[in-house]
């Protein structure tokens, strides 16, 4: 089973969680910034339509690959679902992970609030259930969802065996993210992430199924980064990386 480590207070004045955390901030911020950016130009531009849906998608997954990329220093996880994933695999300290929680629910909090400023008031989209979906297949299709992009996450990336597959993570990572939305965007939202809903629910003023893009995701990540630890991943130990190894 793998060994999640508590951590310690004294990890948040170290140098090395200071810098990780600075990353994971500017990478989450530059992530809602153009995921919501796009839902907002989609909106305007091409009202609740498929191609809108299209472009939101490409969007997402565009950013999410490059910010991965990017975001090396603190692994760019950019969603408190995939830090849980990690810390279930040993992979982050429970200190770090609020920290990372934190920060995260931060910059998308800071990103949406700049975005309605610079959109001159714009109406800052939210993730709702669709007509007709309930709050359990809301919560189905988030767990779905969130687990397809951890075990993503894993087979791509921190599977130490992943071969071919060596230095593609952050983009098909990118790619799972946009075929999600694809898939799930007209009925759940797809958000996959609870700091994503997070900032444009603040902004908005707006909490309508807000616990459902909670309780999917954490549930879906969670329970993807405990079954490939430690059902599908073979090495003899499991130990806690060093932030600039990503993830």
């Amino acid at each position: 089973m793998a060994r999640i480590a508590m951590g310690s207070i004294g990890e948040a004045s170290q140098p090395d969680c200071i810098r990780a955390l600075i990353v994971e901030f500017i990478v989450t911020f530059l992530f809602v910034f153009a995921g919501v950016g796009s839902a907002m130009a989609a909106n305007a531009l091409l009202a609740n339509t498929l191609v809108g849906l299209l472009a939101v998608a490409v969007a997402h997954a565009l950013v999410v690959a490059v910010m991965i990329s990017t975001g090396h220093i603190s692994g760019g996880h950019l969603n408190p679902a995939v830090t849980l994933g990690l810390l279930l695999g040993g992979h982050i300290t429970v200190v770090r992970s609020a920290l990372y929680w934190i920060v995260q629910l931060l910059a998308a909090s800071a990103a949406s609030f700049l975005l309605t400023y610079l959109t001159g008031g714009l109406v800052t989209p939210i993730h709702t259930l669709a007509s007709g979906v309930g709050y359990i297949q809301g919560v189905i299709w988030e767990i779905i969802l969130t687990f397809s992009l951890l075990f993503t996450v894993y087979g791509t990336i921190v599977d130490p065996k992943k071969g071919a597959l060596d230095g593609l993570g952050p983009l098909l990572t990118g790619f799972v993210v946009g075929a999600n939305i694809l898939a799930g965007g007209a009925f759940s939202g797809a958000s996959m992430n609870p700091a994503r809903s997070f900032g444009p629910a603040l902004v908005a003023g707006d909490w309508t199924d807000h616990w459902v893009y909670w309780v999917g995701p954490l549930i879906g990540g969670g329970l993807a980064g405990f079954i490939y630890e430690n059902f599908l991943i073979q090495r003899s130990h499991v130990p806690l990386p060093r932030e600039e190894d990503g993830y």
